[in-house]
């Protein structure tokens, strides 16, 4: 059996994503509206993909539950002159998740154990965008044929990038962003270091005023 599956998803941590060719300062970035919540919601399907094996979830989303994460800051921590503006959200959940290999079944959690997920957006022709995980922030479980367990990121904070569209609803689309992990587990597990790439479309949804748009400027 080819190796079984691996990563995971979608946020910053402390440090700001790096955007942007080096040695080229970043665009400066606003993001709006200033102190409004906001959702991001699976459009489509989420897919990870380890070799000739593939997994797809139909549901993931974070959401906010009060306090600061999913909050677009207030102003002025809202604009950075030179960089991207990040902000910290709630660890996204996963369901309605199958593998491609007949007999195995998936489970996925996520975890801000070692640190804070967190979305970056930097202006810019074009904008771009991402989620990191955390060390540690998903774990990915297996059962039926083969038990295995998978950690993301283990070392450390791994950004997955994309591009970012304004629009109503503003998306973030993330398209096979690599991700290292971990594997442990018994007959027909890969076991240590494994990667893994993750592809997915997050749609951005303002909501403290449904009516208005998250997005981003200059």
């Amino acid at each position: 059996m080819s190796k079984l599956l691996v990563s995971l998803t979608g946020l910053a941590t402390a440090t700001a994503l790096a955007f942007g060719a080096t040695g080229t300062q970043a665009a400066s970035t606003t993001l709006l509206p200033a102190g409004h919540s906001f959702s991001a919601k699976l459009t489509g399907k989420a897919t990870f993909v380890a070799g000739s094996t593939t997994m797809t979830c139909t549901v993931s989303a974070s959401v906010p539950t009060g306090g600061a994460n999913n909050t677009v800051p207030a102003a002025p921590g809202n604009h950075n002159a030179a960089g991207a503006v990040s902000v910290p959200v709630n660890p996204p959940t996963f369901s309605g998740c199958t593998t491609s290999i007949l007999g195995v079944n998936v489970t996925i959690t996520s975890n801000a154990a070692n640190g804070a997920w967190a979305l970056s957006l930097q202006n810019g022709a074009p904008v771009t965008g991402g989620f990191t995980i955390p060390k540690g922030g998903v774990v990915i479980k297996t059962s039926g044929l083969a038990s295995c367990t998978i950690t993301a990121s283990p070392s450390g904070p791994t950004a997955v990038n994309g591009t970012w569209t304004n629009g109503a609803p503003s998306a973030l689309a993330i398209a096979n962003a690599p991700v290292p992990a971990t594997a442990t587990g018994g007959f027909l597990c890969p076991t240590g270091a494994q990667s893994a790439t993750f592809s997915a479309t997050y749609q951005l949804t303002d909501t403290t005023d449904p009516a208005q748009q998250i997005t981003v400027t200059g």
